[in-house]
């Protein structure tokens, strides 16, 4: 960037889960398998769409509007409902948990390139009041990032562009000069929505690098030819 040339972007912003640790729609699969139960039923029946923003258990849960152990019975009974059996949301949390707690080191370093060129960072994240000293401990969020914006506690979740709007404005970017990356093309939609840059980075790590590359290119950090 030439002296006196205006920056196209201020800020990144990022999703926590499918980002800097295995996404939990990839690890469903295993608790599905695990629990003899179509993915994308399981998924629907315990997360809801993550299209949109809904009136489901697990979403109202994820806003803050209700408890864990409530959001439990509601969603036994949801699962009753579509002849699932007892489905318990908590087995299927432990089953995700037990495969999402290792921390992509080339996704920390991306985040430390930024900073050290001047860039706003920040995490945008669909979570439970419940799990927040689990996740909040896998990262020095501190040294990471200037902001985080967790649904549980701001009332509102992806894919809803108030969120990324918030977010924006208490790192004081306006939409258009912040890039969003997350591993849902729903929420990645919510953030275009909302004037943001979107990058989907997928359910795998190699879609995670790839996307990791596309943003530093996107910014001018890395050569593309490289």
């Amino acid at each position: 960037m030439s002296p006196g040339e205006e920056r196209r972007f201020e800020a990144v912003l990022f999703d926590f889960g499918g980002v800097f640790i295995d996404s939990p729609f990839a690890l469903v699969e295993q608790a599905a398998a695990r629990l003899e139960v179509e993915p994308q039923l399981l998924t629907t029946v315990v997360f809801g769409s993550y299209e949109e923003d809904t009136d489901h258990p697990w979403h109202r849960l994820e806003r803050g509007e209700i408890p864990l152990d409530r959001c439990r019975e509601e969603i036994l009974a949801e699962a009753e409902r579509h002849g699932l059996g007892k489905v318990d949301p908590l087995e299927v949390l432990a089953e995700l948990a037990g495969g999402g707690g290792i921390v992509r080191s080339f996704v920390i370093d991306s985040v430390a390139t930024l900073r050290e060129r001047g860039l706003r960072t920040g995490i945008v994240t669909n979570n439970i009041a419940e799990f927040g000293t689990y996740w909040r401990g896998l990262l020095p969020l501190d040294e990471l990032f200037d902001d985080v914006v967790d649904s549980s506690e701001v009332g509102v979740r992806k894919p809803d562009p108030a969120i990324y709007r918030l977010a924006c404005e208490r790192l004081e970017v306006e939409p258009r000069r912040a890039v969003f990356l997350d591993d849902h093309a729903g929420n990645v939609a919510g953030a275009q929505a909302a004037g943001l840059h979107g990058i989907c980075c997928g359910y795998t790590v190699d879609t995670t690098l790839a996307a990791v590359t596309e943003l530093l290119e996107l910014l001018e950090l890395l050569d593309p030819r490289a």
